[in-house]
């Protein structure tokens, strides 16, 4: 229990700290073992040389050979031992009765110790207890000229002088193990302070957990949200992420080693370059394939720190919200073109009636007659163009509503489009928009306001065209244009001037075409629609196979 408490620092201090511990303690072992025997092997050499020395002395084979050899070689073993600094020097007849020792008590007493293999002619090394106490030894035959053993020479050091040139190299062994301690405890205690601070102190089953909730959380918001980090790589997306941008690989969490990058994932071009910029954004609009979406992003700081880590979008769909605001638009279009012409058209039977009160029947017929031939001039020529009601009704309430404005209205069309290509509701949102954004501009001139709409069939294709003589396209980037904000009207509410371009991109995209913007000499929309793309959405929005 105290364990799972701990924070995942303090577990790798700990955990390291005792590492180095038994890290250092066992290779203080080795080294003292290792000392040890090397020392062992040092002392046995030493000797091996100081009684070699000494079996090899003329000296020495002539006393051997002598009645007393005692007489001669005790001395001389004591000026060896003083001189070459061991415990005992001690000389023996080929039965093991000692010539020397260092105790004199001790001469002509059996040695202690193995002599068969020196009697054999043959070097010895042991360590074992002899009268001085245990201690490491050789055994030197000392030969004639013809190999006859004449004696045996014994030279060793007591153990406990050795063990005492062992102990003199344990402070470095203890100096060494102490600086490996030392250098461990600091290197767990500086990576314990890094895992704190990237961990904020939480402890592996609290982070677990806290992943847990939060992939449960990430996973059941109906809200995409993507994370992005500086490298441009998506960290993290939810399910409804990639069913709104149309992202076919399973969605990503930290613990994945592939971490695909913006640019692999076919996302629209305007979000793409939103999600590698990192810069702040607030509902702006974007259009992904037919989907509208509503984006917001901001910057991800870790607690404490000012550099963001990367960014974190919201994404919601706005495509059902924004296709009520169509009809809505829809609707607002005609009826303030109904309005319009309703108004006009009360103007004009007021100038009738006054012409018929002041008895003036001709010139009231004559009014009326022209105004009606020009209406219906106009309307049969779009109706014969075009065989499409909705149009003609739509541009025939709009040249009154530009009436109102001041604005000139240039109708023109030309080509057949076949019967029931076109879908009456995207396409009033599409034109009513364009005219709508054409004849404000052109109210903003201050001489000889005019907008022109021409509508072409040809090639397999219609061509939508609206023009106007006003201040331009503030920027021909429609992703620009389309986001919210970028309207310098006032009103941004869905289906109000905020989202027109908005509405035309989804109105546009929906009927499967493409809009482009330009300036020459004012704002110029040319909207380009494949009529069996047509065709084929009004089957299915009828219901058509």
């Amino acid at each position: 229990m105290v364990w799972r408490g701990w924070s995942i620092a303090r577990r790798l201090f700990v955990a390291n700290l005792i590492l180095v511990v038994l890290l250092a303690a066992g290779l203080a072992t080795v080294m003292v073992y290792d000392a040890g025997s090397r020392t062992y092997e040092q002392t046995s050499a030493r000797m091996l040389a100081v009684a070699t020395a000494i079996a090899d002395s003329p000296a020495v084979k002539a006393a051997a050979q002598e009645p007393n050899p005692s007489a001669t070689l005790q001395p001389y073993a004591k000026s060896v031992m003083a001189d070459a600094h061991v415990d005992f020097v001690t000389m023996m007849s080929p039965a093991g009765v000692r010539w020397t020792h260092p105790d004199p008590q001790e001469i002509g007493k059996q040695y202690v110790g193995s002599i068969a293999q020196a009697q054999a002619g043959h070097t010895y090394f042991e360590t074992t207890a002899g009268t001085l106490g245990p201690s490491v030894r050789v055994i030197v035959p000392i030969q004639d000229s013809d190999g006859t053993v004449l004696g045996m020479v014994a030279a060793g050091t007591t153990v406990d002088n050795v063990q005492v040139l062992v102990a003199s190299r344990l402070p470095a062994v203890a100096a060494l193990a102490a600086a490996l301690l030392i250098a461990g405890s600091l290197a767990a205690w500086a990576l314990g302070r890094y895992l704190k601070r990237v961990t904020f102190g939480w402890g592996p089953e609290e982070l677990g957990q806290l992943f847990t909730y939060y992939e449960s959380v990430l996973h059941s918001v109906r809200e995409g949200l993507v994370l992005v980090d500086t490298r441009g790589a998506m960290v993290l997306y939810n399910d409804h992420a990639a069913l709104l941008l149309g992202i076919n690989a399973p969605p990503t969490g930290p613990a994945s080693a592939a971490q695909p990058s913006l640019d692999s994932l076919g996302l629209p071009d305007s979000l793409r370059e939103l999600l590698k910029s990192g810069r702040t954004a607030t509902d702006e609009v974007h259009l992904a394939g037919d989907r509208l979406l509503v984006v917001s992003q901001r910057p991800a700081l870790s607690p404490g720190k000012n550099a963001p880590a990367g960014t974190v979008a919201t994404l919601r769909d706005h495509t059902e919200l924004t296709a009520l605001a169509s009809n809505l638009s829809s609707t607002q279009t005609l009826v303030e073109a109904l309005r319009s012409q309703t108004h006009e058209h009360a103007n004009r039977l007021h100038a009738i009636i006054s012409l018929i009160e002041l008895d003036r029947p001709r010139e009231a017929l004559n009014f009326a007659t022209a105004e009606h031939r020009d209406t219906v001039q106009l309307g049969g020529k779009f109706v014969e163009a075009l065989d499409e009601p909705f149009l003609a009704a739509l541009l025939l309430g709009k040249r009154a509503q530009a009436a109102e404005l001041g604005v000139t209205l240039e109708l023109t069309a030309s080509g057949d489009l076949p019967p029931n290509t076109l879908d009456p509701r995207e396409l009033v949102t599409l034109l009513g928009n364009l005219v709508d954004n054409a004849m404000d501009a052109a109210a903003r001139c201050a001489q000889s306001p005019t907008v022109w709409v021409d509508l072409l069939v040809a090639d397999g294709e219609l061509t939508i065209t609206v023009a106007d003589n006003g201040p331009g396209l503030p920027t021909t980037d429609l992703d620009i244009l389309g986001r919210i904000g970028t309207t310098d009207k006032s009103s941004v509410v869905p289906g109000g001037r905020g989202y027109g371009m908005a509405l035309i991109r989804r109105a546009t995209a929906a009927l499967g075409g493409t809009i482009t913007g330009e300036n020459d000499g004012g704002a110029l929309m040319t909207a380009i629609f494949p009529l069996d793309a047509l065709e084929a959405h009004s089957s299915s929005t009828n219901g058509t196979p």
